[in-house]
């Protein structure tokens, strides 16, 4: 039985593709020219809501490689992504000036990547299973929960909903990585689609460019599938997924080229299992009545080892929204909804490299029901103003009380101005979340005393959209500022040797400026600049400083052409990162510092040439083609079982130049 139904599928498939072989060519020359003028929208605002919030759209996602979610920023001004050692891998994103713990991230506006896959969780989503990311900043809406301080990054995977289409997405690097996407959806009945997204990658290869014994970007191996499943009745709408990853992760002095008697040797592997479900009934079509259910949950399994310490974590994570929604008129709206959020965290950890020493047990157990309302008045897209209010209760943090207000103004179609203020909370997983440093000598320290992460978030934005000589133009300027009354710190100064997680025992803050430009220079040709000052301080025991590790600035020029009817497609990246400051230096026995106590300026260029056919398009890029990486990532790398090993010392890239190719094969059937 089964067997039949595979067959079914293959069939529906191939008399798929056999029949848009028979379509007339004018037919699908009109269809083609459709896709290709909307998907050519890359970056757009959002106007029709309160929030600061702007869309990157796939044809976005292609301008760059785009291997996985963490890859998928690197034209945005906004976002910023950066490895948080030189050996695990792990990646950190970074949302007005703040680490990627403030942040919330949703998939299809459900929580996701918390506690023990926050490390990792960017490199979990295959970047060819992305349609669209929305990027809100500031403390957002509070739907979603209490964990936005900084903003909100949703991501939206490819739909079995679509027509359907199949796509394969293939890639190799000079690094020795290869990696191959695929993903299909069928229209089962006139309600009912499937898809499935598959995901491989594998590392051939070791590289070590300093020479410093240890490979410069671990070898990943990574397996993931999703299922997805979707029902659109006239009044009951159904979504469902199960995904499951396999990760494997070998890093430390393994190269080729590496001979050591006791290599010191980096192993992480990863089991993940994803569920959700969506339930939607639609009580009054004319006024958007209409009751939700989401319920989602996973399970993490990650076995580490980083030389002789290791920190195994098991994470059980559930999910539970109930919502209501109504229009009363054009002007009024109004949601309310019911929330749970259940962590359970089994930890073993051993902190020193002792192989004799037994690990300690770490359990972390979180219940967090809430209630929330909000109101959004709207006339007539000109003035739109959202406020809400929720309250939620931590097992082990007590109640949370999170304000947010919304503003934006558009008089004119030429200029919009939006201001929001709110609150926003973070419930620390210390060991989860900063268990990266164990890719040093530092003793991990955990104060007892912890406390939730609260802050509030002020910020404004001014946009603008005009023509000057017939040309679209496009401006914009915001201004956002981050005031902490209790924030978890990494406290990298107070001891060279130890790395003290503790809450702040002072006020703490963040200022964020951005301008940005987009211009279309002839047709097709289009240049953004943007530049953005950042200051990050705290209090690590010394008076207020600033944030190690945190650039004081960043310029970022994109330049995308599309001749030919975007037959041809050249797209060029230069990111110039500032300058900032290092953890507190200790001396050495000569008398000179161990490190530098800042770090300099530095510049990153990427670029990428794509020629699309009817189905197919074929890519070669190169990223980091200035070359440039820091030269010493890892501290002691000659002795590491020795006091003075440090891998997490990291403001810049750890290897330099790297090209790639790769193709993209896509058939639609348009129904």
């Amino acid at each position: 039985m089964r067997n039949n139904r595979f067959l079914s599928i293959i069939f529906a498939i191939a008399s798929a593709l056999y029949s848009s072989a028979e379509e007339p060519a004018d037919t699908l020359d009109l269809q083609l020219e459709e896709v290709t003028v909307s998907e050519r929208i890359s970056v757009s605002k959002l106007r029709g809501t309160a929030t600061n919030t702007e869309n990157v759209s796939a044809f976005e996602l292609k301008r760059a490689a785009c291997c996985n979610l963490g890859e998928s920023f690197t034209t945005n001004p906004s976002v910023d992504v950066s490895y948080s050692d030189a050996a695990t891998g792990a990646r950190q994103i970074r949302l007005l000036g703040l680490s990627g713990t403030y942040v919330q991230m949703l998939t299809e506006n459900v929580p996701s990547f918390r506690g023990a896959a926050s490390p990792y969780g960017l490199g979990y989503v295959a970047g060819p299973w992305l349609q669209s990311i929305q990027i809100s900043k500031g403390a957002s809406s509070v739907k979603n929960g209490y964990e936005s301080i900084t903003g909100q990054i949703n991501v939206e995977l490819k739909k079995p909903q679509a027509d359907p289409s199949l796509t394969v997405n293939g890639y190799a690097d000079a690094m020795g990585k290869a990696e191959v996407n695929f993903d299909g959806n069928l229209r089962l009945s006139r309600r009912l689609s499937a898809g499935l997204l598959v995901h491989g990658e594998h590392s051939f290869a070791s590289h070590d460019t300093n020479e410093d014994g240890f490979v410069d970007k671990p070898l990943v191996s990574q397996l993931a599938a999703m299922n997805r499943w979707a029902y659109l009745g006239d009044r009951y709408i159904f979504q469902g997924a199960l995904k499951q990853i396999v990760e494997k992760r070998r890093s430390g002095q393994i190269g080729h080229h590496a001979h050591f008697t006791n290599p010191y040797v980096i192993d992480i592997r990863t089991a993940r299992t994803e569920l959700f479900t969506k339930n939607a009934y639609i009580i009054d079509p004319e006024s958007d009545t209409n009751v939700a259910l989401i319920a989602s949950g996973s399970f993490h399994d990650m076995r580490s080892d980083f030389g002789l310490r290791l920190y195994d974590v098991r994470q059980l994570e559930g999910y539970l929204s109930a919502m209501f929604e109504r229009k009363w008129t054009p002007l009024h709206a109004l949601s309310a909804g019911l929330s749970l959020v259940c962590d359970n965290l089994d930890q073993h950890w051993r902190n020193r490299p002792d192989p004799d020493l037994v690990p300690t047990w770490r359990p972390e157990h979180e219940l967090t029901p809430g209630v929330y309302g909000q109101y959004t008045f709207n006339l007539d897209n000109r003035l739109i103003a959202m406020g809400g209010l929720r309250l939620d209760h931590s097992s082990k943090y007590g109640f949370m009380l999170t304000p947010r207000l919304h503003v934006r103004f558009t008089p004119a179609d030429l200029i919009s101005l939006q201001v929001s203020a709110g609150r926003g909370w973070h419930t620390p997983h210390p060991l989860a979340e900063f268990h990266y440093m164990m890719a040093s000598s530092r003793n991990i320290v955990i104060a007892k005393d912890l406390k939730a992460e609260s802050a509030w978030n002020f910020g404004t934005s001014l946009t603008s959209k005009f023509r000057l000589a017939d040309r679209k133009v496009s401006l914009g300027a915001e201004y956002y500022y981050t005031r902490f009354r209790s924030q978890l710190l990494l406290d990298l100064d107070t001891s060279p040797f130890e790395a003290i997680i503790r809450s702040s025992d002072g006020p703490s803050y963040s200022h964020t400026f951005q301008l940005e430009g987009n211009i279309e220079i002839i047709e097709d040709l289009s240049f953004t600049a943007a530049w953005r000052l950042t200051d990050v301080k705290a209090n690590y025991g010394q008076g207020m400083v600033s944030k190690p590790l945190t650039p004081r600035s960043k310029t970022l020029f994109t330049l995308g052409w599309t001749p030919d009817m975007g037959l041809w497609q050249v797209d060029i990246t230069c990111a110039i990162t500032g300058s900032g400051r290092n953890p507190t230096p200790y001396l050495l026995g000569d008398g000179t510092a161990s490190w530098s106590a800042t770090y300099h300026p530095f510049a990153t260029l990427n670029a990428q040439l794509t020629r699309n056919f009817r189905h197919w398009s074929i890519y070669i890029g190169g990223e980091n083609l200035t070359a440039y990486h820091q030269r010493n990532p890892i501290i002691g790398a000659s002795n590491p079982w020795g006091p003075n090993f440090d891998a997490t010392l990291i403001h810049a890239p750890v290897d330099g130049a790297m090209f790639y190719v790769g193709f993209r094969y896509n058939f639609t059937k348009y129904l």
